[in-house]
């Protein structure tokens, strides 16, 4: 029977998933570096998350070891190298934590549109500065993306739902490509035709030369042009 050790904090639906398939799973998530050096040749699989440091001593170690997957969206703190080098595959789950992540950057505008940190903290002084901390709606508003990646699609969709205008940058998207989709209104090559709403240049195509996008977006007059 094929033995994985699980070291890092998982959904216990994991386990049950693993030994429904007759698997033996050990879950311990309190290691101490030497303990996992210790019992790791033992392990044909290990699953982690970011704790777990898979470094080059620890895969060396490693004598039936098959398989290294993390619960996440990169593989950081595993030594990719170092396993290829003995024949394990390394795994991860690059759309895990999609929706949580484009979720919370919806919550985190909601947040910032409305003010809602600065209110919290005002009630807390037993405040109550309803004029002071009115907000805006971010319906009719503009967002622009830096990215249109798994993460980047679903932050569009939802801003979408919202009723916003979302238009976005990706070197390795068409600028068409989501010209009246559900990732996007539009597409632009270079961040230095936006100024605000309805300023995206039609004219720009993906791969024109411009400036760096994230430079020209971080610039302070830019910025308060929006």
């Amino acid at each position: 029977m094929k033995k994985i050790l699980i070291s890092d904090s998982v959904d216990e639906k994991c386990t049950e998933i693993l030994k429904s398939a007759g698997l033996s799973v050990d879950y311990k998530i309190d290691f101490s570096k030497d303990e996992l050096l210790k019992i790791i040749p033992d392990y044909n699989a290990l699953i982690v998350r970011s704790s777990t440091q898979v470094d080059a001593e620890l895969i060396e170690k490693m004598q039936s070891m098959e398989v290294i997957g993390r619960a996440g969206a990169g593989v950081d703190n595993i030594d990719v190298k170092a396993a290829t080098r003995k024949g394990i595959l390394v795994m991860n789950t690059p759309g895990g934590n999609t929706i949580s992540a484009a979720e919370h950057t919806i919550a985190l505008m909601l947040a910032a549109s409305r003010k809602i940190p600065q209110a919290n903290i005002s009630l807390h002084l037993k405040k109550w500065d309803r004029k002071r901390f009115q907000g805006s709606e971010l319906f009719g508003k503009t967002l622009g993306l830096i990215g249109l990646g798994k993460i980047g699609k679903e932050v569009a969709i939802r801003a979408k739902a919202f009723g916003m205008k979302v238009i976005s940058f990706d070197p390795l998207v068409s600028a068409d490509a989501g010209d009246g989709g559900s990732a996007g209104d539009a597409g632009w090559s270079s961040a230095a035709t936006v100024r605000g709403p309805g300023a995206v240049d039609p004219a720009a195509r993906a791969g024109q030369a411009g400036p760096c996008p994230v430079c020209v977006l971080a610039d302070r007059q830019r910025l308060d042009e929006c």
